[in-house]
């Protein structure tokens, strides 16, 4: 795969796994718009795997802390800070984990990769996030999280499923539906897409690992890293403007695609 190509795919997933306007999305829509070759699992993959080890990085405090509680988890003690983290980040998996092994078994997978679908959810989805953002109170902090929320933001999360939809900005609308700030909603949800994007990389890694050779190992090495450089920047730069803005510009901008991808397909 050519080196500009490479370079295309993991800027975009990259940048749009974390800030709310749909990785899914844009990644189906490149080859469709452009004229370019689908990039296969392979790829899809590696960006994905890139993007995992950037949110890693930037929250490692969090996910130290989730890691050492996940071994208490597993022996039945939720006596600490970090154990009560890590159950609330797997319970808060468990709905996408289900609704997409239900997707995926009926084949509707491949019948929500259309540009009116995307068109539809990035338009009002992108509209929700805005009145939710707007009206909302700010009267919770991350560390307030609680079983009942993480329940609810997985299936919020769940929604995401839904290429268009956004997983950053369907959690991060969750969350400031119950009252967190906008820092705190951005924290949850990077959060929470750790164990997602591991879950799903293992999944689909498992599906096309053997068919990997050399060269493609060799484009996933690249695209991973250069998704890695671009996801660690999309979320430095979406964690600073949440202490100070609103997510109105990314709203904006979900709204414009829309309607230009609901033109497209409808005419």
């Amino acid at each position: 795969m050519a080196l500009y190509h490479l370079f295309i795919l993991a800027v975009i997933q990259g940048i749009t796994e974390f800030l709310p306007i749909s990785s899914s999305g844009h990644l189906i829509l490149l080859p469709r718009l452009t004229g370019l070759d689908d990039q296969g699992l392979i790829i899809d993959v590696a960006v994905h795997v890139g993007t995992l080890a950037a949110v890693v990085l930037y929250f490692h405090k969090d996910a130290l802390i989730a890691l050492k509680g996940l071994a208490r988890v597993v022996r039945g003690q939720i006596d600490t800070p970090g154990a009560f983290l890590a159950l609330c980040l797997i319970i808060a998996t468990i709905p996408v984990m289900v609704l997409g092994l239900v997707i995926k078994l009926t084949g509707l997978d491949e019948a929500l990769r259309s540009i009116a679908v995307i068109g539809w959810t990035m338009l009002l989805f992108g509209i929700l996030l805005w009145v939710i953002d707007i009206k909302a109170p700010q009267t919770r902090k991350a560390p307030e999280w609680t079983l009942k929320h993480a329940v609810t933001m997985g299936l919020w999360q769940a929604i995401a499923l839904i290429p268009g939809t956004s997983r950053s900005g369907i959690t991060i609308t969750g969350a400031r539906a119950l009252g967190y700030d906008r820092v705190g909603a951005a924290r949850l949800s990077m959060l929470m897409s750790i164990p997602t994007i591991l879950v799903a990389g293992l999944v689909v890694g498992s599906e096309v690992a053997l068919d990997a050779d050399m060269a493609m190992a060799r484009d996933g090495a690249i695209a991973a890293a250069l998704a890695f450089l671009s996801a660690l920047l999309a979320l430095a730069v979406m964690m600073r403007l949440a202490r100070s803005i609103s997510f109105t510009p990314y709203v904006i901008y979900r709204v414009v695609l829309g309607v230009i991808l609901l033109w497209i397909a409808y005419t």
